[in-house]
């Protein structure tokens, strides 16, 4: 009787495989190829349904933050990062620890500005646009990337920094690199005052 009882519970038992962290995407079940090709049929199927590139933008940006308030529980999770004291630590840990754990590319920061809330990501490489080589036709404005921007900006809301993200440089429209601004919409002043009260 005992055996059929443990033959019955192994049955039920499920065993969830779930992907292995490591610091190169590599780890995850699906390649970066894939995802790459599938986003630019994503981005494709938007151009054909929205007649603006602003609207192909808002589109992109609201999924990327529906992506991104969702991504920081996993990362938060996965890399045992703890609370980060300053701005420049926390866009420090996005270049140096999220972008290379999901992109498997390690961008280049570029320090504060005279507010000290301002910081820009530097891109030299784009995994985004490996297969693209430029926009497409009548679309001068079209922020193809967008959705990372908006990954950022949901993922920062969650843990209470409210961010403005932005393409500062493209690859896709001539430039060398590929730029992402970060401006904290709250002054780190502001944050510590607001505890004291």
């Amino acid at each position: 009787m005992s055996r059929s009882s443990n033959r019955k519970q192994e049955i039920y038992k499920i065993d969830w495989h779930l992907p292995a962290v490591s610091s190169s995407a590599a780890a995850h079940h699906i390649s970066r190829d894939i995802f790459v090709l599938t986003y630019g049929v994503l981005v494709a199927q938007l151009c054909q349904d929205y007649p603006s590139d602003e609207d192909v933008n808002k589109c992109l940006d609201t999924m990327g933050y529906n992506i991104g308030i969702r991504l920081v529980e996993d990362f938060l999770a996965n890399s045992g990062i703890k609370k980060c004291r300053s701005y420049s630590e926390t866009v420090d840990i996005i270049a140096k620890v999220a972008f290379k754990m999901y992109l498997g590319i390690t961008p280049t920061t570029i320090g504060a500005n005279d507010g000290g809330n301002g910081f820009s990501l530097v891109l030299d490489k784009n995994p985004l646009v490996d297969f693209v080589e430029e926009l497409p036709a009548g679309r001068p404005s079209l922020s193809y990337c967008n959705l990372l921007s908006g990954v950022i900006r949901g993922a920062l809301e969650m843990v209470h920094l409210p961010a403005d993200v932005t393409f500062i440089q493209d690859i896709l429209k001539g430039d060398d690199v590929t730029e992402i601004g970060i401006t904290f919409l709250r002054k780190l002043d502001d944050k510590k005052s607001k505890r004291r009260k």
